[in-house]
């Protein structure tokens, strides 16, 4: 695109990061879509199944199908709530911790290299944007609806 907009920027750098996530997790026998959940699990307490799918702005099904698979693999276990006998809780197994661990080795490896070629001014003013565009899109001010009477 000869002027590049905001969305495209947006887009193509995740789109970037996440081919690039996915081939670093291919050498760890995971997909960024499981280091992600395994990163969303409290490893010490667990994490209700209910507050998973929000925490990570995924779709139940999505979430339901990548559970279903990480459970297979034996990176976690599922537990009836004791808070709440309808609920269940997500329990890292020592598998998925050490799978947790690989996962958040590379998302630390790449936030360190991106800061090694980043002035602390440029990323402090990244993040003012992005809050600025999560902010302006919580609070609808983007696209606002007109009622017609």
């Amino acid at each position: 695109m000869k002027d590049l907009t905001i969305d495209y920027a947006l887009r193509a750098t995740w789109q970037a990061v996440s081919k690039m996530y996915n081939e670093e997790a291919k050498n760890y026998e995971l997909t960024m879509a499981i280091g992600f959940t395994l990163l969303s699990i409290d490893p010490k307490g667990g994490t209700p199944s209910t507050t998973l799918g929000p925490k990570m702005g995924m779709e139940a099904t999505s979430l339901s199908r990548i559970l279903k698979n990480i459970e297979e693999k034996g990176y976690i276990l599922r537990k009836r709530n004791p808070n709440d006998g309808r609920g269940v809780l997500i329990f890292l197994t020592p598998l998925g911790l050490e799978k947790r661990e690989e996962s958040k080795e590379v998302v630390l490896r790449f936030n360190k290299v991106v800061k090694e070629h980043t002035s602390q001014e440029d990323l402090s003013g990244f993040f003012k944007v992005i809050e600025t565009i999560n902010k302006l899109i919580s609070d609808k001010k983007i696209y606002l609806k007109t009622t017609t009477n």
